[in-house]
């Protein structure tokens, strides 16, 4: 790949999609197909994904195209088929959209009921724009940070960027905030998110950030974000970008750690040597990069890139934190492996990389009531389980206690699960009751 762009940032949406495709040598009716699943699902990537990034010759098997770009069947058939022949006929926007939000509402919007179950209150008042689902982390959408340089096709939060109001959640009331913070002092972490925080402008951010270094209680601030992989250049040649590291040093300065959590899907997003030059950027100001991704069929799901990937960070001076396993929601059907792959390829390029990148932990699914870890594949009193655990738990002391669920090699998700040894897991109420399998 060529070194990245330093000109200015140029966004490219569904309005540029066929374009784009055409660009990629697909032909009429796949490119309609496509821009039908772009109905449903967002849109939207940028020059350097496009020009540094995708291999066009390779299209439409380039692992990058398939990050960024959507596929004829991503969604049912006969959903793509409707939504195609609208588009065909001219039909109204009116009519069209309609037809997708149909579509959308089938999709699980907001899996692991982050509306309804992760909403913190001052008072009786809920807050919006917060999660806070574990004691110690509470999570923060930035209104200015509600997108992303690029979308990934597989992203779970998805429903933030359709533009349905009654899906999004987002604020920019700081005041309410911090009073949070200090009517709950068990919060030691701050987890920015959206989007991506770092669309915003230094400016901007600084007004988020700043009010926190005067918090006490709290340990670490982190920031969720794509753009080492999707715009480098916020580090590097952005007109703010010495002034984003500033306020980056300014966190540790005030005694807490800035924990930059780094979305890399595939080795590729590294190769630039301007993400060298972001990373080292970064580094130098005291924060700690970890990385996280999800395994995705058809773009990373063999050992080998996950090991390579593994590699390259630590190289770089960066920490491999999670390999996820890809959410109940949106095209999971599409993009899904199954959970005894998912372990497969987890445990093979584990094994396969130095005891300094096995601070990864995976294939972890962040599921309702905590980010279940599988284990591993396991025979016990003859029968065939998954050994699974919480990393994390909404009942704090659920963390780290092993349990047990049946195998079942087509399972992709927690809810695809039976408990084994037991009439009910370990997180579900006493009262529940399972029909046996």
């Amino acid at each position: 790949m060529n070194e990245g762009s330093t000109r200015g940032f140029r966004a490219y949406t569904s309005k540029h999609l066929d374009g784009l495709l055409q660009r990629g040598g697909v032909g009429d009716e796949e490119r309609l197909r496509i821009r039908a699943v772009a109905t449903v699902l967002p849109f939207r990537t940028n020059a350097y994904v496009v020009d540094q990034l995708i291999d066009w010759s390779a299209v439409p098997e380039d692992p990058i195209y398939r990050l960024v770009f959507p596929q004829a069947d991503m969604l049912p058939e006969a959903d793509v088929t409707r939504l195609a022949s609208l588009l065909n006929a001219g039909a109204r926007n009116a009519e069209i959209q309609a037809a997708a939000n149909e579509v959308r509402m089938r999709l699980n919007p907001h899996p692991a009921g982050q509306l309804e179950l992760n909403v913190p209150r001052i008072g009786q008042e809920p807050v919006p724009g917060m999660q806070h689902k574990y004691p110690e982390t509470l999570l923060f959408f930035p209104k200015q940070g509600q997108t992303c340089h690029a979308y990934c096709t597989y992203c779970f939060r998805w429903a933030q960027f359709i533009g349905e109001p009654d899906l999004k959640f987002a604020s920019d009331d700081v005041d309410s905030l911090v009073s949070y913070l200090k009517d709950h002092p068990e919060v030691t972490s701050v987890l920015f998110t959206g989007g991506d925080p770092m669309i915003m402008s230094e400016a901007v951010l600084r007004r988020y950030l700043e009010p926190l270094l005067e918090v006490e209680q709290l340990e670490s601030i982190r920031i969720g974000t794509k753009s080492l992989a999707y715009w480098p250049q916020r580090f590097v040649s952005d007109p703010d970008s010495a002034d984003t590291l500033r306020l980056f040093a300014s966190v540790a300065d005030a005694g807490k750690t800035l924990a930059f959590m780094a979305h890399f899907s595939h080795p590729r997003e590294m190769e630039s040597p301007i993400v060298e030059a972001a990373v080292a950027g970064i580094l130098s100001t005291g924060a700690v990069i970890r990385t996280q991704a999800p395994l995705i069929r058809s773009i990373n799901d063999d050992p080998g890139t996950w090991s390579s990937m593994w590699r390259r960070q630590l190289t770089m001076g960066m920490v491999p934190y999670y390999m996820f396993v890809e959410r109940d929601t949106g095209p999971q059907d599409y993009f899904a492996v199954p959970l005894a792959r998912a372990y497969e390829i987890f445990r093979d390029a584990y094994a396969s990389v130095s005891g300094l990148c096995r601070t990864v932990r995976g294939p972890s699914m962040s599921a309702t009531p905590g980010k279940v870890c599988v284990d591993g594949v396991a025979e016990i009193a003859g029968q065939k389980v998954f050994v699974l655990h919480l990393i994390q738990a909404r009942d704090p002391e659920l963390v780290g206690r092993p349990f047990f669920a049946r195998y079942d090699p087509k399972a992709v998700w927690l809810t695809d699960l039976q408990p084994a040894f037991a009439d009910r897991f370990p997180f579900e109420p006493a009262t529940v009751q399972r029909l046996s399998a």
